[in-house]
């Protein structure tokens, strides 16, 4: 039987992941066919993971075959969504929008040459003619307002031999494909042709110069009322509440650590606080390293949205971008950074604390806690030495938090979405390669949780991507 606190997380999961389908499916179902399909394709991610939640909490064992091809189904069903996505989009004639309206015009004109023909007519009965009742169906009307044509004829203007030579125009939403060929360097093409527009139309429009799936070069004007904007009072009242939520399962996962209860004893919160302010120093360390990184670049970073934690306390934070990102090597700097920073610093406290363990240290471990890292296996094997052939050793705190300090990071290195680890792929190796990982990633987390039922990390971790971190980071501005 399940007790009633195990009755109030599979309720309050269960509503939240039928919150997500329901939400998905009206905003995909208000951008037509493709936006339906890019919701299925989400759907296709979730459901493997909505089954595992299933069968746990009805106690039901599905094999190894049957998760290994409830998995591969899942990514084969997305990889075809995409690829039909990507199909509809090439045969769409996305300047159908004009032409609706030329249609919508003949229809108009047609209407009054009738009405004409009709009062004709009437002056003379032999020539009242009997139409049959027919019903047009009136052109959809888009959700957003088309490119100026003045402003179209503008921006056309900047392209030229020595740039981008624009061969086909194509309105897009609120703004303009062209496609061409590339006639210089990229960084050269892109700074030229922004200045250009810049000096025509001010900051009204932003330009990205983008690879298509076949690779060819191609320029996309939009509108600068679709840059990323800063959080709103809702959101940073959200990142609030997730830091107060944040600051208890870290000194509650450091009171365990210490062998008691928080919640049942809360006299003894300041015994957990040193390690809490130690953990939280390694978070801070990677925040500012995005944030100095940021700086130097002049891109703007949003407060972050911490992950609270009860087995390590904490997953990390989410931080959205607040400014274009100018290229992949300023995405790859900024993603880097947070990391390198944070996982710099939890070495050392690990390597601090291997060094200060002695046999009156506070925290006694199992030998087996060093064999599941290498890195962390081998520095103990050189600094403890001898220690490790007992069952048990015991180490300094600052051990402890700079291997949970590491496991931080690790997780937020996954090449997976948004992760720092997925910008970094998708910094590197581009969109297409970066959307793959992702998938690769979701999959071998659900292996690993299949044969780690003792620690369910890996499948809450799953759960965060797959719900709030498995879409990529928007283009760069020079892709």
């Amino acid at each position: 039987m399940l007790n009633l606190p195990e009755n109030f997380t599979i309720i309050t999961i269960s509503v939240f992941a039928l919150t997500i389908i329901i939400w998905g499916y009206n905003r995909g179902k208000k951008n037509g066919e493709i936006g339906i399909l890019a919701w299925l394709q989400s759907l296709s991610l979730m459901t493997p993971w909505l089954v595992f939640f299933a069968c746990l909490t009805l106690e039901i064992y599905i094999n190894f075959i049957g998760i290994i091809i409830l998995l591969l189904s899942s990514a084969g069903i997305y990889i075809y969504l995409g690829n039909t996505i990507r199909k509809k989009v090439q045969q769409q004639d996305i300047s159908s929008f004009n032409k609706a309206q030329i249609t919508l015009e003949n229809l108009v004109l047609k209407t009054e040459k009738d009405d004409q023909q009709e009062n004709t007519n009437d002056n003379d009965p032999s020539k009242v003619e009997i139409k049959p009742i027919t019903f047009s169906n009136k052109p959809p009307e888009p959700n957003f307002t088309p490119i100026n044509e003045e402003d179209l004829e503008i921006i056309k203007s900047i392209f030229g031999i020595d740039t981008f030579f624009s061969t086909e125009t194509i309105p897009y939403q609120e703004g303009a494909i062209f496609k061409g060929n590339l006639r210089s360097e990229p960084e050269f093409a892109h700074q030229k042709l922004s200045q250009k527009l810049g000096e025509k139309l001010g900051e009204k429009y932003r330009l990205f110069l983008v690879e298509t799936p076949e690779g060819k070069p191609v320029v996309i004007v939009l509108p600068s009322s679709n840059d990323p904007q800063p959080l709103t009072l809702v959101q940073k009242n959200l990142a609030l509440v997730l830091f107060v939520a944040t600051v208890f399962t870290t000194m509650e996962a450091m009171s365990i650590l210490l062998g008691f209860d928080l919640i049942s004893d809360w006299s003894r919160y300041s015994e957990s606080l040193p390690l809490t302010l130690g953990l939280w120093l390694i978070l801070f360390a990677h925040e500012m390293g995005h944030r100095i990184m940021g700086e130097k670049h002049g891109i703007k970073i949003s407060l972050p949205f911490f992950l609270p934690n009860i087995q390590i306390g904490t997953f990390g934070a989410i931080t959205r971008f607040e400014s274009l990102i100018p290229n992949r090597s300023v995405l790859f700097d900024i993603a880097f950074a947070g990391p390198v920073a944070g996982g710099l610093l939890s070495l050392g406290m690990l390597f601090l604390g291997l060094i200060m363990s002695n046999v009156s240290s506070t925290f006694e471990v199992p030998t087996v806690f060093f064999q599941g890292s290498i890195l962390v296996g081998t520095m103990a094997k050189f600094i403890l030495g001898s220690a490790l052939s007992a069952p048990t050793v015991t180490v300094h705190p600052l051990t402890i938090l700079g291997w949970l300090g590491l496991v931080i990071t690790a997780l937020n290195s996954l090449p997976a979405g948004q992760l720092d680890g997925g910008r970094i792929i998708q910094a590197v190796y581009g969109r297409k390669i970066a959307r793959r990982a992702t998938i690769l990633t979701l999959i071998v987390l659900g292996v690993v949780s299949l044969f780690n039922s003792v620690n369910s990390l890996p499948f809450y971790w799953a759960i965060v991507i797959l719900f709030l971190q498995r879409d990529l980071e928007r283009p760069s501005l020079n892709e």
